[in-house]
């Protein structure tokens, strides 16, 4: 089975950041502590936009991605930032160098 990465685009009121940030950094450590086929999941701020929030989730594959989607830790996360996310938009992509030239 080919790996699958995620690259998610969070928008939230300037407000709400820190609570949503912090939500986030406790659901990543959740997932990779409790979750097996969560590989890599990166909180990222982009320097030119310091107000976004933009993650990187890599799971071991279809699978892993399906129970992380329907995990404990998701339906918590999206409890505790209830109102404080404006727009999420999210990318799942193949992870395994599936292109080639």
């Amino acid at each position: 089975m080919s790996r699958l990465a995620l690259v998610v685009a969070i928008d939230c009121e300037p407000e709400h950041q820190q609570a949503v940030l912090r939500a986030l950094l406790a659901h990543r450590e959740r997932c990779l502590a409790q979750e097996p086929g969560t590989l890599q999941f990166e909180v990222l701020i982009p320097l030119d936009e310091p107000t976004k929030i933009r993650l990187f989730e890599l799971y071991a594959d279809s699978v892993a991605l399906a129970a992380h989607s329907q995990g404990a830790s998701i339906a918590r996360f999206r409890q505790e930032v209830d109102g404080k996310i404006i727009r999420v938009v999210s990318h799942k992509c193949a992870a395994d160098n599936a292109l080639t030239a």
